[in-house]
């Protein structure tokens, strides 16, 4: 069974050596340029997607809209997007031990918020990488899960573990 990754978690592509992905920074935000007329009554939120490149040649990296996707709530209803708001990766170049960070500004009923699935959908160069998909909420610890991602307690701890240590050397 698939299972997806926990907001905070590093997801590292087989087919594209050295590149790792991360969903973190899921947090209650509003955004730099104000709110859109179009997200009335909805509460904004931001989330973080950082590209690394740990690999030993430079990739262009394409994270735009389109290649991000975010869902609320135990239906799965899409957020509402802020376009103008957000901040792309769009034909980057990484080099090696670089990273790149896009920001995304959503909305959406302040109730849904609590469960909140991203899936991304990285090209580099002109491949496109499978989708992963990150689960999380406003309002959990970064790394936090809960019973729908469907891990247990022992595997939650060894992830925090492994995650704690990996992130010691990257600092």
């Amino acid at each position: 069974m698939y299972e997806p990754n926990v907001v905070g978690d590093w997801q590292e592509y087989d087919e594209l050596a050295g590149l790792r992905v991360r969903v973190h920074g899921l947090e209650a935000s509003e955004p730099p340029r104000g709110r859109d007329d179009a997200a009335e009554g909805l509460t904004y939120f931001s989330v973080r997607v950082t590209v690394e490149n740990r690999g030993g040649r430079h990739s262009t990296i394409h994270l735009e809209d389109g290649q991000i996707d975010v869902r609320l709530g135990p239906d799965g209803e899409s957020a509402f997007i802020d376009w103008r708001n957000s901040q792309f990766i769009e034909g980057f170049d990484v080099y090696p031990l670089r990273r790149a960070t896009a920001v995304l500004y959503a909305a959406g009923p302040e109730a849904s918020l609590s469960l909140v699935d991203v899936q991304i959908q990285l090209r580099v160069d002109d491949d496109w990488a499978e989708r992963r998909l990150w689960a999380g909420g406003i309002g959990l610890q970064e790394g936090a899960v809960q019973a729908a991602t469907g891990r247990d307690g022992l595997a939650h701890q060894v992830s925090n573990f492994l995650r704690d240590q990996a992130e010691e050397g990257t600092a």
